[in-house]
C-alpha cells in the first residue's frame, strides 16, 4: 500500500507540501493541475508539478481529474478531437512518472452533496451531507449555486465554472439519454485512449457514482459491482481499472464495500483507491463521518483487511474529511482530519500485518 493525499497545487491549495510529507507514513500525492475539461496538458505544466512534489520529498504517480469532456460522454463528432488530446496528455503523463489516471464518467455532475458543512451534532464538526428529500426544492441550477455558495471561495472538483456555464444546454443534450447509450460511448472512449496506456504503463483508474444512484434523471452507469463488472469488460485490459472509492460506494448500503474490493482486487483491476466512512440517515440520505468505523456505517477494518489480501500494493488516500478544529478550507479537503484519516488506516495496516506475521 502506498498512502497518498489530494493535492490541489500550490496556487489552489492552502495547505503546504510540507504539511503533507510531516504526516506519518505519507509517501506521494494524488495530485491534478487546474485545467478544464478536454484541455491538453502542458509539457511545461507537468514538469514544473512533479518538479515541485519531488522536492518537496514526496511522489507522484496518481494523477485526478483528467476530465473526460462532456462531448465525449454524449457521443457527439467532436468527441474525437478531445480524445485525441486525453492521449496526448496519457503520454506525457507518463514521462514524467504517472502510473495511475483517476477519473469519472458521470455526467455533468462529477459528485452532489446537498450540504457542504453539515454541523455534527455530537462532536460540533461539520461535513459534507447529501439528503435527496432537498432535492425535491431544488434544480439543478438551484444546486450549482448552493454549492458554490458553499464552498469557502475555493474551486471544487467537477464544479469548475467553465463545465457549469452551459449547465442548460448539457442537460439538453442528456434528453433520451439511456444507460445503453451512456456506456456505449464509454466504451468508444476507451477504446480509444487504453491501446495507449498500455504502451505508456499507465493504468486509467475509474471512479464510482457519487453518491451511488442516479440524479436529476441522468443516467449513472458505475455505481454497483455489476455496473463494475460491465465496465471492465468494455475494453478487457489490465489498463482498465477501478478506483474504488468506499464512500461513494458506500452511500448505497447494498454495496458490500469489503466484498467488492475483493472481487475486483483479485481481478487486478484495482487501479487506486479512496478509502472514508459514511454514515447512513435514511434512504437516500447520507452524511460523511470521521475515518473510525464505529463513527460511521462502513467496517474500515474489513476493508483494510480486503485490501491486504487482495490488491496490497495500490495507491490510497484518505478521502473527504470533517472540517474539525476550526480549520476553514475547501469542503472535504481539510488537513487535520484527512491527517487523522491517514494515521487510523496506517494503524489498521499494521495492525492487519503484525496479526499476519505472529499467526504464521
Amino acid at each position: 500500500m502506498k498512502m497518498t493525499f489530494r493535492w490541489y497545487g500550490s496556487k489552489a491549495d492552502p495547505i503546504p507540501l510540507r504539511y503533507i510529507k510531516q504526516i506519518p507514513g505519507m509517501t506521494g500525492l494524488m495530485g491534478l493541475l487546474d485545467k478544464p475539461a478536454g484541455a491538453v496538458w502542458e509539457e511545461d505544466e507537468v514538469r514544473a508539478l512533479v518538479h515541485e512534489v519531488h522536492e518537496a520529498g514526496l511522489e507522484l504517480e496518481v494523477i485526478e481529474s483528467v476530465n473526460v469532456h462532456e462531448d465525449i460522454k454524449l457521443g457527439l463528432p467532436s468527441r474525437d478531437a478531445y480524445i485525441e488530446n486525453y492521449r496526448a496528455t496519457i503520454r506525457r503523463l507518463a514521462r514524467y512518472g504517472v502510473k495511475v489516471i483517476v477519473y469519472n464518467f458521470m455526467p455533468v455532475f462529477d459528485w452532489l452533496r446537498t450540504d457542504l458543512a453539515r454541523l455534527i451534532p455530537e462532536d460540533g464538526s461539520n461535513s459534507l451531507y447529501f439528503d435527496e428529500k432537498d432535492l425535491g426544492e431544488m434544480g439543478p441550477l438551484e444546486i450549482v449555486r448552493r454549492t458554490a455558495d458553499g464552498s469557502n471561495g475555493f474551486t471544487l472538483p467537477g464544479w469548475e465554472p467553465e463545465r457549469l456555464s452551459q449547465l442548460e444546454e448539457t442537460l439538453r443534450g442528456y434528453e433520451g439519454m439511456t444507460d445503453d447509450r451512456l456506456r456505449e460511448n464509454f466504451r468508444y472512449f476507451l477504446d480509444g485512449v487504453i491501446p495507449v496506456c498500455e504502451e505508456a504503463g499507465v493504468r486509467m483508474a475509474c471512479h464510482p457514482d457519487d453518491p451511488a444512484w442516479p440524479i436529476f434523471g441522468l443516467p449513472r452507469i458505475a455505481h454497483s459491482q455489476a455496473d463494475f463488472d460491465q465496465l471492465v469488460a468494455l475494453h478487457d485490459s489490465p489498463a482498465n481499472t477501478l478506483c474504488l472509492c468506499t464512500g461513494s460506494l458506500g452511500s448505497d448500503p447494498a454495496n458490500d464495500v469489503p466484498a467488492m474490493i475483493r472481487h475486483f482486487g483479485q481481478m487486478n483491476r484495482i487501479g487506486a483507491m479512496h478509502v472514508r466512512n459514511v454514515k447512513h440517515l435514511g434512504y437516500h440520505h447520507f452524511r460523511e463521518a470521521a475515518h473510525l468505523s464505529s463513527e460511521g456505517d462502513l467496517d474500515l477494518y474489513a476493508i483494510m483487511k480486503a485490501v491486504h489480501d487482495c490488491c496490497p500494493d495500490t495507491y490510497i488516500r484518505p478521502d473527504h474529511g470533517r472540517m474539525i478544529w476550526d480549520e476553514q478550507g475547501r469542503p472535504g479537503y481539510g488537513l487535520y482530519d484527512r491527517a487523522l484519516g491517514a494515521a487510523y488506516l496506517n494503524g489498521l495496516w499494521e495492525a492487519i500485518e503484525k496479526r499476519e506475521e505472529f499467526s504464521s
